[in-house]
């Protein structure tokens, strides 16, 4: 069924699942960023419906990824998604509610001219946006200090945490990171979008967001070298088994996580990419070059989501109760046959999707202006 092994699957399943997460991040983190700056970059109504209209036409395509997203664990990693998602069911609720304001919210604001009408679905747009952006950033802070889960001896999985108990400071500050890495995306993609006030006022925005999310990421590397253990595996594991985590020996110690940035130097790569893609895309801003100040977002988005990736890895979804229960990537996977079949599945579709999805915003290209909006009053969000 494939022309790989099982292990070579599993990693690639691995990298697939990654890069699943940034595309989600890039292509719906801009809008959520977006919307997340709206009651804020725009000073009246005519302002916020520019905002409002760089996003709407493309939104619900880029929330594919998430879903896509979501999907691809159901079924590479049946494991991490049942103890993810039963475990954290409270979160993802709050994510999902928060998602509900966002299809109504573009839909329903431009119904009625009313200015508390307007005002109301414009912060509803803004918890659309801002809700989501911080839980994924706190789901992922939760994810290397470890959850409390673990499994009996049919892999009946158990979490005994509670949701308040996500909200520790360290998933608090990774938290913070991803809302303003998401804000500072946003902001940048309105400069390509806008002119004027708007795009100054965006300007701004992608100043501030961008230099507190390198501060953010810079004290959560600090945080996680010198104050959080991570997780190590003490005994030969078999990287052919499937769906058997109890197999394992694993230990918890200081600077864990910093481990595989040694074992494998290239890692640094990461958030090298993270801090350097932060640092271009303002410069790149500044000078005026959106097109390319979107790209290095994009790209610190990328090295910002794959440091954590690395520095947890094989690991997926840590256990905090008893650390030998810890899913990793080679026992937390579906069959080989199945792995093998969503691998051609995914050689097939995903060139389409990104083609598809270019020639989208090859259509959508283009300033959107107080002028277009008030030419097009009646269509526009």
């Amino acid at each position: 069924m494939s022309f790989f092994d099982y292990e070579t699957l599993k990693l690639i399943w691995w990298l697939f699942v990654g890069v699943l997460l940034i595309g989600f991040a890039i292509m719906d983190g801009f809008d959520m960023g977006v919307t997340t700056l709206l009651p804020f970059l725009g000073k009246n109504d005519n302002e916020r419906r520019v905002i409002i209209n760089t996003v709407g036409p493309v939104w619900e395509g880029n929330q594919v990824w998430l879903i896509t997203a979501g999907g691809a664990i159901f079924a590479a990693w049946p494991l991490v998604y049942a103890a993810a998602f039963s475990g954290l069911y409270a979160a993802l609720l709050l994510v999902l509610f928060a998602l509900f304001f966002r299809p109504v919210g573009f839909d329903y604001r431009n119904k009625l001219a009313d200015p508390r009408w307007r005002n109301a679905w414009d912060w509803a747009l803004f918890v659309g946006g801002a809700v989501p952006a911080l839980v994924f950033g706190v789901a992922f802070g939760n994810l290397l200090l470890g959850l409390p889960f673990h499994y009996d001896d049919t892999l009946r999985s158990f979490y005994t945490g509670s949701f308040w108990a996500l909200l520790n400071p360290f998933a608090l500050l990774c938290g913070v990171v991803s809302l303003t890495m998401l804000m500072m995306h946003g902001a940048i993609y309105l400069q390509l979008r806008t002119d004027g006030a708007v795009q100054k006022r965006a300007a701004t925005a992608a100043l501030v967001a961008g230099l507190v999310s390198a501060l953010a990421f810079a004290l959560a590397g600090v945080w996680i070298a010198n104050g959080i253990d991570g997780y190590h595996i003490t005994s030969a594991q078999d990287v052919n088994a499937a769906l058997n985590p109890l197999t394992k020996t694993v230990e918890k110690t200081a600077g864990a996580w910093l481990t595989n940035y040694t074992t494998y130097p290239w890692m640094l790569l990461a958030p090298i990419t993270g801090f350097a893609g932060i640092a271009l895309s303002l410069l790149a801003a500044r000078l005026k070059h959106e097109r390319s100040a979107f790209v290095f977002s994009s790209t610190a988005l990328a090295g910002i989501i794959f440091t954590a990736g690395f520095s947890m890895f094989p690991f997926v979804m840590p256990s905090s109760t008893d650390p030998a229960h810890s899913l990793t990537v080679w026992d937390a996977v579906s069959s080989q046959k199945t792995l093998g079949i969503m691998f051609i599945v995914t050689l097939i579709f995903l060139p389409l999707v990104i083609i598809y999805t270019s020639w989208v915003f090859h259509v959508m290209r283009g300033k959107v202006t107080v002028q277009s909006i008030r030419d097009n009053t009646h269509t526009a969000y």
